[in-house]
């Protein structure tokens, strides 16, 4: 099992790494640039508000559904047509949540427009990832890799010809949107079309059954829970900055998109493994399979690098945000520098979480598997209350850095605890070496990376030959060991 997951994670992370990286600092990046940091702050604002009820869109079927078809192939055909129209069932409950709640905080007209587009968006990433939950849970882990990368394929293509293409006299962050809507539809029609072929279903024959639809919906339920209240304190950062800070709040909202798009970026990779590994754990956990030597092996692959990448993120924190972003038009120059030195201070502190989030992504998918919901939603409630109170005490005084603050708390709070409960209820053996390891890592590769700052060089050349010395000196201790990697590969 070591083997399979070895060898779908490295054509996972190769397609992801050839696409996304393209997307979110030649597309997503030009767009902030395009438009402004105000322009694109009101739209994050508005994007991360049509976040907060997705869990009505999904309540938690996707999840379930992953566990539940990776232990039961044989239900795939007899649920399909059900789920579909389960699904846009809630797509309407959806909707008068979201635009409810809209009318409550009193959105603008403007905003209002955009939230219908992004609305019919959240559908569609809700309905793709229900459609690949099947495709991972059947282990057709090539096929749901090429379609992992699709949308964002199509993405790129349609906004380079709307930047670059002389197609429009000014790009509007509208045309972001709707970009956006017009490559998640087509996503949707093609994984529709080899999920259908799959389960050799008659595509489009949709079912009404309310007895089937309570019986998901009663079992789902933990699982909805679950991602609402992750959801809450994983998005409500940019919401609470742009209402609570009266005019200046789409600004500071803006600057905290522009800090969190690279944590975006590497919560990507770590979710790719959360992907992989959902379905693999669910199967060996119902055939008793032990399950400490893939964990350990997860762990040590994901948990490397984010060290390594929150500590140069650290270090070169604002010569890595005035690379990714440029003075906007109007914008005086102590702005610019006021903004990226702000920028980079939230930058610094937000990437210092991925190595709880990395962390997260393993044992909360370990917990799920293992039907351990209960845990699970108790910790992210405590999460919730915590970042919400953290905000709310923060921001008036430290703004985007305050949100910063308590995103950093919160994610190595639940991080600890979830480590906690996995070792408490699978009774792992205590690997004392391999904590000693991480214990000599973390601070091993700090000083590398303040050394590295000392370099003449420039500062690329500092960053890369920091990256560099952090790898060799994982293998030096032997948290990474290649020859073993080759082995797991090699031999399973």
């Amino acid at each position: 099992m070591q083997r399979k997951f070895l060898r779908n994670l490295a054509l996972l992370l190769v397609l992801n790494l050839l696409i996304k990286p393209f997307w979110i600092f030649g597309i997503d990046r030009t767009v902030q640039n395009t438009v402004g940091a105000e322009e694109y702050g009101f739209y994050f604002a508005v994007f991360n508000f049509s976040f907060l009820f997705y869990i009505l869109l999904d309540f938690g079927i996707t999840t379930f559904n992953n566990k539940n078809i990776a232990q039961n192939n044989h239900l795939l055909r007899k649920h399909l047509s059900n789920i579909i129209v389960l699904k846009i069932l809630l797509f309407l409950v959806y909707l008068v949540f979201t635009f409810g709640g809209a009318y409550f905080i009193q959105y603008s007209r403007a905003q209002i427009i955009i939230l219908v587009f992004l609305a019919i968006n959240q559908f569609l990433v809700s309905f793709i990832l229900y459609l690949r939950s099947n495709l991972g849970a059947l282990y057709l882990f090539k096929t749901d890799s090429f379609v992992s990368v699709l949308d964002r394929t199509l993405m790129i293509v349609i906004c380079a010809v709307l930047l670059w293409g002389n197609v429009v006299n000014e790009f509007k962050i509208q045309y972001f949107v709707y970009a956006q809507t017009l490559s998640l539809s087509i996503t949707v029609m093609i994984t529709s079309t080899i999920v259908f072929k799959t389960a050799k279903s008659k595509f489009l024959v949709l079912n009404w059954s309310l007895p089937f639809f309570l019986m998901i919906i009663r079992q789902s339920l933990p699982f909805a829970v679950l991602v609402l209240l992750m959801t809450f304190y994983n998005r409500i950062d940019s919401v609470m900055l742009e209402r609570m800070l009266g005019e200046d709040g789409a600004w500071y909202s803006g600057i905290y998109a522009s800090a969190y798009r690279l944590l975006d970026a590497s919560n990507m990779i770590a979710f790719l493994f959360a992907v992989l590994l959902l379905p693999i754990f669910a199967r060996m956990l119902k055939q008793k399979e032990s399950i400490e030597e893939l964990i350990k092996l997860s762990y040590t692959l994901l948990i490397t690098p984010a060290i390594i990448i929150a500590i140069a993120s650290y270090f070169y924190s604002e010569e890595l945000m005035r690379m990714l972003y440029t003075i906007h038009e109007g914008e005086s120059a102590s702005m610019f520098d006021y903004r990226m030195i702000h920028s980079s201070r939230v930058f610094g502190l937000l990437m210092m979480s991925f190595c709880a989030i990395s962390t997260m992504y393993i044992f909360s998918t370990l917990l799920t598997a293992n039907g351990n919901l209960k845990y699970l939603n108790i910790i992210a409630l405590t999460g919730m209350i915590l970042n919400v109170t953290l905000n709310l005490i923060l921001i008036p005084q430290y703004k985007a850095f305050g949100s910063a603050v308590a995103t950093l708390i919160t994610q190595f709070a639940i991080a600890i605890i979830q480590v906690i409960i996995v070792c408490y209820l699978f009774r792992f053996q205590r690997n004392y070496l391999f904590l000693f390891k991480l214990l000599i890592f973390v601070p091993g590769v700090a000083a590398i990376g303040y050394f590295s700052t000392t370099l003449g060089y420039s500062w690329q050349v500092n960053l890369v030959l920091m990256i560099a010395a952090a790898g060799l000196f994982s293998m030096l201790i032997r948290l990474l060991s290649p020859r073993h990697l080759f082995n797991v590969l090699k031999y399973g």
